[in-house]
Formats: C-alpha cells, structure tokens, sequence
C-alpha cells in the first residue's frame, strides 16, 4: 500500500528548463563562452549544480578546467539566488493531483539534487502547504541515485520505503527509487523520454499527473 510519495523537483513537479538554461547561458556568456541552445539542457541537467557546469563546459567548449567550472558556478548561483523563480512555472495539473493526494492522507515529499535553499523556494512558492518535507542537495547527504535522501524522507515521513511510490522524470530517479527499494514512476512530461525511463527500470511510466491518483490508489 502507497502511503507516501515522494518528487524530484525539475522536470517532475516544476517545469524549470526555461530557467536553468536562462541562468546557465547568462554564466556562460558572462564568462566568455557562447550560449547553448535551450532544449539541450534537456540532457545536461539531473546530476546537480557543478556536474551542470562541467556538461555545459564540455558542450560549449569542448575542454575546461575546474577554474573554469567554479568560475562559472559561482555567477550561475549567485544569478539563480537573486531570481530562483524566474521562468519556474507549474506542469498542469500538478497541482489538483498533489492537492488530492494530501486530501486522501497521503504523505508528500520532495527530494532533488538541485541545491537546498532553492528547492525550498520553488516548493514554497508553487505548491504552499502541499508539502510535508523538502530536502535538496546538502552538504551530508549525497546526491542522487544514492538512496540516502529518500530514505532519510521516507524515516522524516513515517513510512517504510515499501511504502513510498518515488515519482521522477530521469534515469537518476529511476535509480534513486530502485536503490531505495521504491516503487518507481516515470513521468513523461519532464525533461527525459519513455525509452531512458524504460531502460531505468521504472515500474511505472505516466503520461499525465493525473495518472499518479490511481498508482496511490486513490482513484
């Protein structure tokens, strides 16, 4: 029986390609480099903020150094921190199905590799009240796929990991559920496709929020 479910945040909850691409194209060109074109964060995301760096380095330049990849992180943060809701905005329906979720006694929960103090923000911003707890990327927690974000939710949450239903649009997700001993479902309308979410294993693949009520068994 599901009990819990818990988010990745970018791609999964909130739509943010427009933002993250924004806010690395302003590092980079503020850097020297040249900009990269929007749909290509598609597959540079997912890994958190200095593997970001190191994908948008090699795309734009083709080699850099780790200078260079703190360089540009340090404008990329310190852009984001000033506006981290720019361009950040709902998937439809998100937000009635996380609402019905809640209404049903489910326990919702948001995990992402995207730094803390940001995933905060977003959640609080978009989704108010919807949310029992938030964990972003912190400093003693490694990042996803390593389970241990997810299972210190699902311990803060009150529930078995048997119990929680992990809910993502990357492989890394995938991943991070397996390893949790999760059950795990894809979503289409994020940043990766059906055959990454398929070749992750995901027991679940989703096309609409919608869908999530009766993986819950809400619905």
């Amino acid at each position: 029986m599901i009990r819990a479910c818990i988010f990745d945040m970018d791609g999964t909850v909130a739509d943010t390609l427009a933002s993250i691409a924004g806010f690395g194209n302003e590092a980079l060109v503020a850097c020297g480099y040249q900009p990269i074109p929007v749909e290509e964060y598609r597959t540079l995301v997912g890994n958190g903020a200095d593997t970001l760096m190191r994908r948008m380095l090699k795309f734009t330049a083709g080699e850099f150094t780790e200078e260079e990849v703190c360089r540009v992180r340090a404008v990329y943060d310190k852009a984001y921190e000033s506006d981290p809701m720019r361009q950040v905005t709902e998937y439809p329906g998100m937000r009635e199905t996380l609402t019905a979720l809640k209404e049903h006694g489910l326990k919702l929960a948001v995990f992402s590799n995207k730094p803390d103090d940001m995933t905060q923000q977003v959640a609080q911003h978009l989704y108010p009240g919807l949310f029992h707890a938030v964990r972003g990327q912190r400093s003693d927690t490694p990042l996803k796929p390593s389970p241990e974000g997810a299972l210190l939710l699902a311990k803060e949450l009150g529930v078995s990991p048997q119990e929680c239903l992990y809910v993502g649009d990357t492989w890394v997700d995938m991943e991070t559920g397996k390893n949790a001993q999760m059950e795990t479902a894809g979503v289409l309308w994020g940043f990766r496709d059906r055959e990454e979410l398929e070749k992750a294993g995901a027991c679940h693949i989703v096309s609409r929020p919608e869908e999530l009520k009766v993986l819950a068994g809400i619905e």
